[in-house]
């Protein structure tokens, strides 16, 4: 598992988590946390506690948002905070190239293109939320006020 933490893309989340506060830690587990519920057994937390990292298609650009693992986006909810009429889910390889990570392992930072963040309010009920780090098995504990200021994502209404 150490080689994990030498990956190029989990680096990335490494330098940035440093850089804001030297106590973050990313964390590579023994089992996978692709998904919000491999992540809770992993962590043997509550899925909300997972935050889902998940990339959307606009008309013009991109957006990342981040997920109570137990909740589900709300593709209207985010068209209506927008002002737009078309918004959708992003395939793999525009995850990759926006991101530079693979789905299963996309970070709320360290992201290659900077792109605006929308923070579902439902996180706020965890003090500490867990996101995941640049590989599938690798994550990062944070609080939720850490995690708005780190990704300087705007709290909004999402699921």
């Amino acid at each position: 598992m150490e080689d994990l933490l030498n990956k190029e893309s989990v680096k990335r989340v490494v330098k940035v988590l440093n850089n804001f506060d030297d106590s973050l830690k990313v964390e590579a587990l023994n089992s996978s946390a692709r998904t919000a519920k491999d992540a809770a057994t992993s962590l043997n937390c509550e899925v909300g506690a997972i935050v889902k990292s998940l990339l959307l298609r606009t008309e013009h650009n991109f957006i990342l948002c981040l997920v109570a693992g137990d909740k589900r986006c709300s593709l209207n909810k985010v068209k209506k905070k927008l002002n737009m009429k078309d918004v959708s889910m992003a395939d793999a390889e525009q995850v990759k190239s926006q991101t530079g990570f693979s789905i299963g392992g996309v970070s709320p930072i360290a992201n290659l293109n900077k792109n605006k963040i929308l923070i579902d309010t439902s996180l706020s009920r965890y003090e500490y939320v867990y996101a995941a780090a640049g590989h599938p098995n690798t994550i990062f504990k944070i609080s939720y006020k850490q995690l708005i200021k780190l990704t300087e994502g705007i709290e909004v209404d999402i699921v």
